[in-house]
């Protein structure tokens, strides 16, 4: 019989019509930290059925999705995919950036106003107050008078923060060191619920076990034949360590290496996550109201570090994502039994992709490079020293932009713009700068080509610099000129990630060659939840989400 495609777009069902699917009792997100689309194809005959494969088997994938703004950093990335909008609306530019108005370096999630809650250190003064936007968790929330139960959780503090927005129960990170604990900050509770604290006692035993055996490849080492080899003088090693090799002695490592917070650079930080993330599904009951749909936002954070450390081409980062494809088919298995395959559905995405290592692609004969932001300052203050007869025009140069010293500007006499434009032609003769723009132009003008058209969706008025700065491609800040690398332009190694839908009413297909953005997430996910969408969102559905084939 011939098969009729019929699309079913929820956003086209009114109030008070019958609907004709009924939203899921439980979404998950979880998002790969540093997580190439790539990775999906160069270790497939690894995954086999489980896992990655049978999301992509049972489910929607997305082949040609990519960010959409510049910088790609871990907290942009993860507030972009659930506010459904770039930095240029949500506020969140970096992990860190300069604040132009307290005249120094902030970390996104600080708060001086709230404490930690399960364990004596600092690190749950945390909350999401520069967040400007709301995300598709706080719509949730709204929509369902604060009814149903919103929880992120990550190693890192903004993976876990940032998603859930404003009004969620409750965010968890972990906090290493010696404390080896899952926390969170007073911003949401007062204490930990029982269980936690249970769990965070019990556990202990788990890992210590992980740190007690070395970090060996789970399967033979000389299978890994879509990495490099082993031994080789691009990848880092941990304090301790004589050479970046398998295997990894952990017991050894550990005091040298910050306890337990040597776990974030190991795939077992991964499994201690989603281990957690069950536990949150069952203490918390979620999925099992039957009024009410809950969220639960799951980022896996160590495979950014592994990333950093080791680069794309090691064999430490395939053996993490084995690992992690195996995680994934438990957990999958777990919310079978836990929820019903029939009541939730997942998205797996990434905050952001990753470069090979400069030194290995220029080793190779392909274009890269190391920026060295001392050198540039120095020269750069050389040449405000000629022409303005003053070294104290820059105020501060970080994440690729120019904060400029807006009183000595007026000081001096001079028109901000016109020194905006004079820096700019300047800084465009330096090596490895490829374009440079001002605050004006963004302001003045709307661009719709790369890298100017993503410097504009990362540029936000309030919080930006004077002067934003697009590298050539595989250049990257020298402080990884010896080993490892890192992330943040808007080249396709940085913006290529996996879109994966699955679960229930979710059809079945590869969309190969339509472009989709980040930011189409969290309007698809509110389609499916049937609320509002964040209130600066996109309102572009990733519609093959719902076409059903039928006979």
């Amino acid at each position: 019989m011939k098969k009729l495609t019929t699309l079913l777009i929820l956003s086209s069902i009114f109030i008070g019509n019958a609907q004709t699917t009924q939203k899921p009792k439980l979404v998950i997100g979880i998002v790969v930290d540093q997580m190439r689309y790539d990775y999906l194809q160069r270790f497939k005959d690894k995954f086999g059925s489980k896992g990655f494969n049978k999301i992509i088997k049972n489910g929607t994938t997305f082949e040609n999705a990519h960010f959409n703004y510049i910088p790609t950093y871990t907290a942009v990335g993860h507030t972009s995919i659930y506010t459904g909008t770039t930095p240029k609306n949500h506020g969140i530019i970096g992990n860190n950036w300069y604040d132009k108005y307290e005249k120094k370096s902030i970390y996104v999630v600080d708060d001086e106003n709230y404490e930690t809650v399960g364990s004596t250190t600092n690190e749950g003064k945390k909350s999401p107050k520069r967040l400007i936007a709301s995300t598709v968790a706080d719509q949730l929330k709204l929509a369902q008078n604060f009814k149903g139960k919103v929880i992120g959780v990550a190693v890192k503090d903004r993976s876990s923060i940032l998603p859930v927005g404003h009004a969620a129960d409750i965010a968890y990170w972990f906090d290493g060191g010696k404390v080896g604990n899952w926390v969170t900050s007073t911003y949401y509770t007062k204490e930990l619920p029982n269980w936690v604290n249970l769990y965070n006692t019990t556990n202990k035993v788990k890992l210590d076990e992980y740190l007690a055996a070395p970090w060996t490849t789970k399967k033979n080492i000389e299978d890994y034949s879509e990495s490099i080899r082993d031994h080789n003088h691009y990848e880092g090693v941990f304090h301790g360590e004589e050479k970046p090799i398998f295997p990894h002695d952990l017991a050894t490592l550990k005091e040298k290496n910050g306890g337990y917070s040597l776990l974030k650079t190991t795939p077992f930080g991964n499994t201690m996550t989603l281990d957690f993330a069950k536990e949150i599904v069952k203490n918390e009951n979620l999925g099992k109201n039957k009024d009410y749909s809950d969220f639960l936002a799951i980022s896996i954070s160590c495979t950014d570090y592994i990333g950093h450390k080791y680069g794309a081409a090691s064999k430490e980062t395939e053996d993490a994502y084995i690992r992690l494809n195996n995680d994934i088919d438990d957990f999958i298995s777990y919310l079978n039994r836990k929820v019903g395959k029939n009541n939730y559905v997942l998205f797996v995405t990434a905050d952001h992709a990753v470069v090979q290592i400069p030194n290995y692609l220029m080793d190779n004969k392909i274009p890269g490079g190391y920026f060295s932001a001392n050198d540039f300052i120095v020269k750069l203050n050389e040449f405000t020293k000629e022409k303005y007869q003053s070294t104290n025009l820059i105020e501060n140069y970080s994440n690729e932009q120019i904060f400029l010293n807006h009183n000595e500007i007026a000081k001096l006499g001079l028109n901000l713009e016109v020194v905006e434009n004079t820096i700019i032609n300047e800084i465009v003769t330096y090596n490895y700068v490829y374009r440079a723009v001002s605050a004006h132009t963004m302001q003045k003008s709307e661009f719709t080509q790369a890298p100017i058209s993503l410097l504009q969706e990362g540029y936000n008025q309030k919080r930006s610099g004077d002067i934003l700065i697009a590298f050539e491609p595989a250049v990257i800040s020298d402080h990884y000129i010896k080993t490892g690398t890192t992330h943040g332009s808007g080249y396709n190694y940085d913006t290529h990630i996996p879109i994966l839908f699955y679960g229930a009413n979710i059809s079945k297909g590869k969309i190969v060659k339509k472009p989709v953005n980040i930011t189409q997430i969290a309007p698809t996910l509110s389609n499916i939840l049937q609320i509002q969408e964040p209130n600066m969102s996109s309102h572009d559905i990733l519609t093959e989400v719902f076409e059903k084939e039928t006979e």
